[in-house]
């Protein structure tokens, strides 16, 4: 039997909550395609600051690179919020990206007929949403030097090489070849000396994928193509900062946060987790959405361990039970029935085995 390592990082708020579904649907895929997960827990974010007053402890740091694939929770809590260096948990998030050298984020959003009353966008501009966002992750403001924060001035600085584009705009040209085949790469190139390099680089790229249509949008009107005709679009590619806020803005279509799964992945093991928040308010109540850790989780079989097979299913499990009618809080509309994290999770693992939904 083929067995593989999994990092399990639950994090903070409802981080431990939604990972331990995530598992409960990754130990029935194992069961039902014959492989063997073994599993270890690593604290990271305010519970690594609070085992080792560090958010990315050493200890968290030798385990992940060790394993084939890294299962994120979520990070952050109000305790610290003006925390400073490795204290901070977004710290902690941002060192393990890089650790792992996951330089490519991948977000799908795909709007669930089931759930179109849940978006704030009307019905019909919702058919036929099926987008992927590709992020470079390692570059751009987010890590740019130098940077300084003075009494009454701030600097950051947005800097990318050729290189890091080239690779980033590879993973989506390879995501569309799977897909519909269209590209659209954001940038800024009418202000930016950035988003100059890029936009050159992602066209001398696109020749090597001459099956592949490529279209160039500034930030801004890829941010209204988004709400406006969101179906036109198949994978949007974006530099760190813009694909952050285009992400965010993609989620918005599907109906809640809750939903949305993620994946990075580069040179190391992959890391993968919803792309919810902590949520601390709403921690231990039992009523935060698994689905996009369990999304996450399906993620995590299809690039992560090459199981493609499993990873199918798990989705496949997820749309049938929303199509069977199971809402968590953020999703439930009027009169609809409302399940908890836990059997949200064990509905889904029941499906991925073949049990049915009662």
């Amino acid at each position: 039997m083929t067995r593989y390592t999994i990092a399990v990082l639950p994090g903070d708020g409802i981080g431990p909550e939604v990972t331990a579904e995530a598992l409960r649907v990754l130990q029935a895929a194992a069961e039902l395609f014959g492989f063997g997960l073994d599993t270890a827990e690593y604290a990271v974010g305010a519970a690594g600051v609070a085992e080792a007053d560090d958010s990315l402890p050493p200890s968290t740091a030798d385990g992940v690179v060790q394993a084939d694939a890294v299962l994120l929770g979520a990070v952050g809590h109000p305790s610290l919020a003006a925390a400073e260096g490795r204290r901070r948990p977004e710290a902690g998030l941002l060192a393990l990206r890089k650790l792992l050298g996951a330089y490519a984020n991948l977000r799908p959003a795909t709007v669930h007929p089931a759930l179109r009353h849940a978006s704030p966008l009307r019905p019909e501009l919702l058919e036929g949403v099926d987008l992927l966002i590709v992020r470079e992750l390692l570059g751009g403001l987010y890590y740019g030097q130098p940077r300084a924060l003075e009494r009454d001035t701030a600097v950051n600085t947005m800097r990318y090489s050729v290189a890091e584009i080239d690779r980033v705009a590879r993973v989506a040209f390879e995501a569309a070849r799977g897909r519909r085949r269209q590209v659209t790469s954001v940038d800024k190139a009418n202000v930016l000396e950035v988003s100059q390099l890029w936009r050159e680089t992602v066209t001398r790229v696109a020749l090597d994928y001459p099956d592949v249509r490529l279209e160039h949008l500034y930030v801004d009107y890829a941010a209204m193509r988004l709400v406006s005709h969101p179906a036109a679009i198949d994978v949007l590619l974006a530099e760190n900062l813009f694909g952050d806020i285009l992400s965010d803005e993609a989620a918005v279509l599907t109906g809640s946060l809750g939903l949305l799964p993620s994946a990075s992945i580069g040179d190391g093991p992959g890391l993968f987790e919803p792309v919810h928040g902590s949520a601390p308010d709403i921690a231990g109540q039992g009523i935060a959405n698994p689905l996009g850790a369990i999304a996450s989780a399906a993620m995590l079989l299809r690039y992560g361990l090459g199981q493609r097979e499993a990873a199918d299913r798990v989705d496949q499990a997820v749309a049938e039970v929303l199509t069977a009618g199971a809402r968590t809080p953020d999703i439930a509309g009027p009169g609809e029935a409302v399940v908890g994290t836990r059997e949200m999770g064990e509905r889904v693992a029941a499906l991925v085995l073949g049990a049915g939904v009662s």
